[in-house]
């Protein structure tokens, strides 16, 4: 079980999705030159899995507008 807030709880994010991806970018440069310390490539990983599941949510928000801008089938 995650402590993960339901998206209806969740805060706003600080970061654009643009924002976030770049810096995942960096991290993930950064982990594959490698010369880090375990401790800097796990706070590294970290970040990284947090920034991942930012961008994540920042896509899942655009597919749930798109869906809501779209007309509704008037066959179902």
């Amino acid at each position: 079980m995650t402590d993960t807030p339901s998206p209806e709880t969740a805060p706003e994010p600080t970061q654009t999705y643009e924002q976030a991806r770049e810096e995942l970018a960096d991290v993930v440069r950064r982990l594959e030159a490698g010369g880090l310390t375990l401790e800097e490539s796990l706070s590294l990983w970290e970040r990284g899995e947090a920034l991942a599941e930012l961008c994540q949510h920042w896509l899942d928000r655009a597919r749930e507008r798109l869906a809501a801008a779209q007309p509704a089938d008037p066959t179902d």
